[in-house]
């Protein structure tokens, strides 16, 4: 498994995106992997498209990728406090961590020089 963070994701929904063409070599280096990705996530990449009324495209996207959504917990608030604690990074990008933590994934792929390094720091491979 290989969480996404949505630096990636929305790179790769908006060809105009600075990170488009980096997006979809990552996507490539990992098809062979399942994808996930927290709800929070998911509603970051979403939260756009629906802006301009094209929710519905944007899902079938991701649909198309196969990603999954690592459902958040009964515990996820503490975990997401103590993650937020301990990485000093906003809550998003907790939530990519605590999915990573709760998918047992080997890898994050993220553009966020902070979140790869916290991800690093706990273990996690960077594609």
């Amino acid at each position: 498994m290989i969480v996404l963070d949505a630096s990636v994701l929305i790179a790769h929904l908006d060809e105009r995106d600075v990170h488009h063409e980096r997006a979809e070599t990552q996507l490539l280096d990992v098809a062979e992997h399942a994808l996930a990705a927290s709800p929070l996530t998911v509603a970051e990449v979403l939260a756009g498209p629906a802006a301009v009324g094209r929710l519905d495209r944007a899902s079938a996207a991701l649909r198309d990728l196969g990603l999954e959504e690592v459902p958040l917990g009964h515990d996820a608030g503490a975990r997401l406090a103590n993650l937020r604690a301990g990485t000093g990074l906003k809550l998003p990008d907790c939530c990519v961590l605590l999915a990573a933590q709760d998918a047992e994934a080997r890898a994050i792929v993220t553009f966020d020089d902070r979140l790869a390094q916290a991800a690093h720091a706990l273990g996690f491979q960077q594609q």
